[in-house]
Protein backbone atom coordinates (compact mmCIF):
# COMPACT_ATOMS: atom_id res chain seq x y z
CA UNK A 1 0.00 0.00 0.00
CA UNK A 2 1.28 3.47 -0.95
CA UNK A 3 1.87 5.72 1.86
CA UNK A 4 0.26 9.15 2.14
CA UNK A 5 3.79 11.08 1.98
CA UNK A 6 5.64 8.34 -0.16
CA UNK A 7 6.30 10.34 -3.93
CA UNK A 8 4.34 9.37 -6.85
CA UNK A 9 5.06 6.45 -9.03
CA UNK A 10 6.92 7.74 -12.27
CA UNK A 11 6.53 5.18 -14.38
CA UNK A 12 3.03 4.72 -12.82
CA UNK A 13 2.57 8.51 -14.37
CA UNK A 14 3.80 7.61 -17.59
CA UNK A 15 2.02 5.00 -18.15
CA UNK A 16 -1.22 6.90 -16.95
CA UNK A 17 -0.25 9.81 -19.87
CA UNK A 18 -0.17 7.16 -21.57
CA UNK A 19 -3.27 5.51 -21.72
CA UNK A 20 -5.00 9.35 -21.43
CA UNK A 21 -3.50 9.66 -24.74
CA UNK A 22 -4.54 7.19 -26.43
CA UNK A 23 -8.21 7.63 -25.17
CA UNK A 24 -7.87 10.86 -26.42
CA UNK A 25 -6.60 9.69 -29.79
CA UNK A 26 -3.26 11.84 -29.54
CA UNK A 27 -1.15 9.39 -31.02
CA UNK A 28 1.49 11.80 -32.55
CA UNK A 29 1.57 12.93 -28.86
CA UNK A 30 2.09 9.46 -27.62
CA UNK A 31 4.83 8.67 -29.84
CA UNK A 32 6.82 12.05 -29.16
CA UNK A 33 5.94 11.06 -25.09
CA UNK A 34 9.34 9.80 -23.89
CA UNK A 35 11.15 12.86 -25.86
CA UNK A 36 8.98 15.21 -23.98
CA UNK A 37 9.40 14.14 -20.71
CA UNK A 38 13.06 13.81 -20.99
CA UNK A 39 13.25 17.48 -22.49
CA UNK A 40 11.12 18.26 -19.44
CA UNK A 41 13.25 16.32 -16.87
CA UNK A 42 16.61 18.14 -18.18
CA UNK A 43 15.09 21.72 -19.37
CA UNK A 44 12.68 22.04 -16.33
CA UNK A 45 10.28 24.23 -18.04
CA UNK A 46 7.24 25.88 -16.85
CA UNK A 47 4.23 24.23 -16.84
CA UNK A 48 2.98 26.67 -19.37
CA UNK A 49 5.85 26.30 -21.61
CA UNK A 50 5.73 22.20 -21.54
CA UNK A 51 1.82 22.27 -22.27
CA UNK A 52 2.28 24.63 -24.87
CA UNK A 53 5.07 22.33 -26.45
CA UNK A 54 3.32 19.13 -26.03
CA UNK A 55 0.11 20.56 -27.25
CA UNK A 56 1.88 23.00 -30.58
CA UNK A 57 3.51 19.89 -31.68
CA UNK A 58 0.17 17.97 -31.91
CA UNK A 59 -1.99 20.44 -33.37
CA UNK A 60 0.98 21.22 -36.20
CA UNK A 61 1.02 17.30 -36.80
CA UNK A 62 -2.98 17.77 -37.31
CA UNK A 63 -3.01 20.85 -39.13
CA UNK A 64 -0.96 19.72 -41.88
CA UNK A 65 -2.75 15.77 -42.02
CA UNK A 66 -5.65 17.99 -42.69
CA UNK A 67 -4.06 20.09 -45.21
CA UNK A 68 -2.48 16.63 -46.98
CA UNK A 69 -6.17 15.45 -46.74
CA UNK A 70 -7.63 18.56 -48.42
CA UNK A 71 -5.04 18.08 -51.84
CA UNK A 72 -5.64 14.47 -52.19
CA UNK A 73 -9.71 15.34 -52.52
CA UNK A 74 -9.25 18.00 -54.69
CA UNK A 75 -7.56 16.08 -57.45
CA UNK A 76 -4.46 18.08 -57.98
CA UNK A 77 -2.53 16.39 -59.72
CA UNK A 78 0.78 18.85 -59.45
CA UNK A 79 1.98 21.11 -56.31
CA UNK A 80 2.57 24.21 -58.31
CA UNK A 81 3.39 27.33 -56.31
CA UNK A 82 3.93 30.93 -57.16
CA UNK A 83 7.44 31.14 -56.38
CA UNK A 84 8.39 28.41 -58.96
CA UNK A 85 6.72 31.00 -61.94
CA UNK A 86 8.98 32.12 -63.88
CA UNK A 87 7.81 35.56 -63.78
CA UNK A 88 10.97 37.46 -65.85
CA UNK A 89 9.46 35.62 -68.81
CA UNK A 90 5.87 36.90 -69.09
CA UNK A 91 6.43 40.91 -67.96
CA UNK A 92 3.19 41.72 -68.93
CA UNK A 93 1.41 39.94 -66.45
CA UNK A 94 0.46 41.97 -63.47
CA UNK A 95 2.55 39.70 -60.92
CA UNK A 96 0.88 41.78 -57.90
CA UNK A 97 -2.46 40.97 -59.08
CA UNK A 98 -1.71 36.97 -58.96
CA UNK A 99 -0.13 37.35 -55.60
CA UNK A 100 -3.00 39.29 -54.46
CA UNK A 101 -5.74 36.45 -55.66
CA UNK A 102 -3.00 34.01 -54.56
CA UNK A 103 -4.26 35.48 -50.34
CA UNK A 104 -7.85 34.07 -51.42
CA UNK A 105 -9.85 37.44 -50.80
CA UNK A 106 -11.67 37.00 -54.08
CA UNK A 107 -12.96 32.87 -52.57
CA UNK A 108 -14.06 34.91 -49.71
CA UNK A 109 -16.26 37.40 -51.17
CA UNK A 110 -17.36 34.80 -53.43
CA UNK A 111 -15.89 36.25 -56.83
CA UNK A 112 -14.62 34.37 -59.80
CA UNK A 113 -11.45 34.19 -61.92
CA UNK A 114 -10.79 33.66 -65.44
CA UNK A 115 -7.61 33.41 -67.10
CA UNK A 116 -6.77 33.22 -70.69
CA UNK A 117 -3.77 32.87 -72.89
CA UNK A 118 -2.66 30.42 -75.51
CA UNK A 119 -0.95 27.08 -74.25
CA UNK A 120 2.15 27.27 -72.44
CA UNK A 121 1.91 31.20 -70.65
CA UNK A 122 1.21 29.51 -67.11
CA UNK A 123 -2.41 30.10 -66.67
CA UNK A 124 -2.58 26.38 -65.51
CA UNK A 125 0.71 27.19 -63.32
CA UNK A 126 -1.05 30.17 -61.69
CA UNK A 127 -4.47 28.27 -61.01
CA UNK A 128 -3.27 25.21 -59.50
CA UNK A 129 -0.81 27.75 -56.83
CA UNK A 130 -4.07 29.37 -56.04
CA UNK A 131 -5.96 25.98 -55.65
CA UNK A 132 -2.74 25.05 -53.45
CA UNK A 133 -2.65 27.71 -51.82
CA UNK A 134 -6.48 27.23 -50.56
CA UNK A 135 -5.95 23.89 -49.77
CA UNK A 136 -3.19 24.61 -47.20
CA UNK A 137 -5.93 27.24 -45.94
CA UNK A 138 -8.29 24.41 -45.59
CA UNK A 139 -10.90 25.21 -48.37
CA UNK A 140 -12.64 22.81 -49.87
CA UNK A 141 -11.00 22.90 -53.62
CA UNK A 142 -11.77 20.18 -56.32
CA UNK A 143 -9.80 20.74 -59.58
CA UNK A 144 -10.55 19.11 -63.12
CA UNK A 145 -9.67 19.81 -66.71
CA UNK A 146 -12.92 20.88 -68.44
CA UNK A 147 -13.59 17.84 -70.52
CA UNK A 148 -12.63 15.37 -67.49
CA UNK A 149 -15.44 17.34 -65.49
CA UNK A 150 -18.17 17.11 -68.21
CA UNK A 151 -17.37 13.45 -68.66
CA UNK A 152 -17.91 13.00 -64.98
CA UNK A 153 -21.36 14.86 -65.39
CA UNK A 154 -22.18 12.91 -68.39
CA UNK A 155 -21.50 9.87 -66.77
CA UNK A 156 -23.91 10.60 -64.01
CA UNK A 157 -26.32 10.96 -66.67
CA UNK A 158 -25.90 7.61 -67.53
CA UNK A 159 -26.02 6.05 -64.55
CA UNK A 160 -28.43 8.16 -62.48
CA UNK A 161 -25.76 9.77 -60.06
CA UNK A 162 -25.75 13.32 -61.78
CA UNK A 163 -28.06 14.65 -58.81
CA UNK A 164 -24.87 13.76 -56.79
CA UNK A 165 -22.08 14.48 -58.96
CA UNK A 166 -23.39 18.00 -59.52
CA UNK A 167 -24.14 18.22 -55.89
CA UNK A 168 -20.20 17.30 -55.29
CA UNK A 169 -18.99 20.26 -57.61
CA UNK A 170 -21.15 22.54 -57.06
CA UNK A 171 -20.95 23.34 -53.49
CA UNK A 172 -16.89 23.59 -52.89
CA UNK A 173 -15.32 26.66 -51.61
CA UNK A 174 -13.02 27.20 -54.83
CA UNK A 175 -13.55 24.78 -58.15
CA UNK A 176 -11.42 24.86 -60.44
CA UNK A 177 -12.06 24.17 -64.27
CA UNK A 178 -8.57 24.21 -66.22
CA UNK A 179 -8.36 24.05 -70.21
CA UNK A 180 -11.71 25.00 -71.18
CA UNK A 181 -11.19 24.70 -75.08
CA UNK A 182 -8.42 22.08 -75.01
CA UNK A 183 -9.66 18.43 -75.54
CA UNK A 184 -12.75 17.40 -77.82
CA UNK A 185 -15.98 18.04 -75.92
CA UNK A 186 -18.04 14.71 -76.41
CA UNK A 187 -21.66 14.96 -78.25
CA UNK A 188 -23.88 12.51 -77.65
CA UNK A 189 -27.54 12.38 -78.89
CA UNK A 190 -30.45 12.62 -76.62
CA UNK A 191 -28.31 14.27 -74.12
CA UNK A 192 -27.81 17.97 -73.13
CA UNK A 193 -24.71 19.73 -74.78
CA UNK A 194 -21.77 20.57 -72.80
CA UNK A 195 -22.79 24.10 -72.79
CA UNK A 196 -26.32 22.91 -70.88
CA UNK A 197 -24.19 20.84 -67.97
CA UNK A 198 -21.57 23.82 -68.11
CA UNK A 199 -24.10 26.35 -67.16
CA UNK A 200 -26.17 24.17 -64.70
CA UNK A 201 -23.11 23.93 -62.62
CA UNK A 202 -21.78 27.68 -62.72
CA UNK A 203 -25.64 28.46 -62.86
CA UNK A 204 -25.63 26.83 -59.21
CA UNK A 205 -22.61 27.88 -57.78
CA UNK A 206 -23.21 31.56 -59.17
CA UNK A 207 -22.56 34.48 -56.06
CA UNK A 208 -22.92 31.44 -53.82
CA UNK A 209 -19.07 30.20 -54.02
CA UNK A 210 -15.85 30.74 -56.38
CA UNK A 211 -15.35 28.70 -59.96
CA UNK A 212 -11.36 29.55 -61.32
CA UNK A 213 -11.09 28.88 -64.98
CA UNK A 214 -8.46 28.89 -67.61
CA UNK A 215 -9.42 29.01 -71.48
CA UNK A 216 -6.76 28.39 -74.18
CA UNK A 217 -9.28 29.80 -76.67
CA UNK A 218 -10.85 33.37 -77.16
CA UNK A 219 -14.01 33.32 -75.16
CA UNK A 220 -16.43 34.25 -78.07
CA UNK A 221 -14.85 30.80 -79.11
CA UNK A 222 -17.31 28.90 -75.81
CA UNK A 223 -20.41 28.56 -78.12
CA UNK A 224 -18.77 26.37 -80.87
CA UNK A 225 -16.66 24.79 -78.21
CA UNK A 226 -19.36 24.02 -75.68
CA UNK A 227 -22.04 23.28 -78.52
CA UNK A 228 -24.50 26.55 -77.97
CA UNK A 229 -23.73 30.33 -78.01
CA UNK A 230 -26.05 31.46 -75.82
CA UNK A 231 -25.77 29.14 -72.95
CA UNK A 232 -21.72 29.91 -73.41
CA UNK A 233 -23.22 33.59 -73.11
CA UNK A 234 -25.03 32.99 -70.12
CA UNK A 235 -22.07 31.35 -68.43
CA UNK A 236 -19.42 33.77 -69.31
CA UNK A 237 -22.28 36.51 -68.05
CA UNK A 238 -22.23 34.99 -64.75
CA UNK A 239 -18.60 34.34 -64.29
CA UNK A 240 -18.06 38.01 -65.36
CA UNK A 241 -20.71 39.69 -63.09
CA UNK A 242 -18.16 39.32 -60.04
CA UNK A 243 -14.83 38.00 -61.86
CA UNK A 244 -11.63 39.24 -62.34
CA UNK A 245 -10.25 38.53 -66.05
CA UNK A 246 -6.52 38.28 -66.68
CA UNK A 247 -5.15 37.88 -70.37
CA UNK A 248 -1.78 36.93 -70.07
CA UNK A 249 -0.21 38.36 -73.44
CA UNK A 250 3.11 36.47 -73.91
CA UNK A 251 5.03 33.47 -75.48
CA UNK A 252 4.97 30.11 -74.55
CA UNK A 253 7.22 28.94 -72.10
CA UNK A 254 7.32 25.28 -72.84
CA UNK A 255 7.78 25.98 -76.60
CA UNK A 256 10.87 28.22 -74.93
CA UNK A 257 12.46 24.97 -73.04
CA UNK A 258 11.65 23.09 -76.13
CA UNK A 259 13.48 25.54 -78.17
CA UNK A 260 16.65 25.99 -75.78
CA UNK A 261 16.82 21.74 -75.25
CA UNK A 262 17.04 21.53 -79.39
CA UNK A 263 19.70 24.48 -79.24
CA UNK A 264 21.74 21.81 -76.85
CA UNK A 265 21.53 19.17 -78.50
CA UNK A 266 21.96 20.44 -82.10
CA UNK A 267 18.89 19.03 -83.70
CA UNK A 268 16.31 20.96 -85.37
CA UNK A 269 12.24 21.34 -83.90
CA UNK A 270 9.47 19.03 -85.73
CA UNK A 271 8.84 20.73 -88.78
CA UNK A 272 11.77 23.25 -88.46
CA UNK A 273 13.55 22.80 -91.81
CA UNK A 274 16.48 24.91 -90.91
CA UNK A 275 19.34 22.85 -88.86
CA UNK A 276 22.99 22.47 -89.25
CA UNK A 277 24.59 22.69 -92.12
CA UNK A 278 25.47 19.35 -94.15
CA UNK A 279 29.13 18.60 -94.79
Amino acid sequence: MTKRNEPPDPDAITNDIRHSLRVLGLLHTLGKIDAHLAWAAHDKPAAGTLLARVLGEEAGHKLEHRIERRIRQSGLSERKTLEGFNWTFQPKLDKALVLELARLDFVRRKDDLIITGKAGTGKSHILKAIALSACQQQMRVRYARCVDLLDDLYAGLADGSYPERLRGWATVELLVIDDVGLGQVKKRENEPTAAHTLYDLIDRRHTNVSTALTSNIHLSSWGKYLGDAHLAVAVLDRLAMRGVRIDIDGPSFRQHVAQERAKKQRRPLPGDSSGPPRT
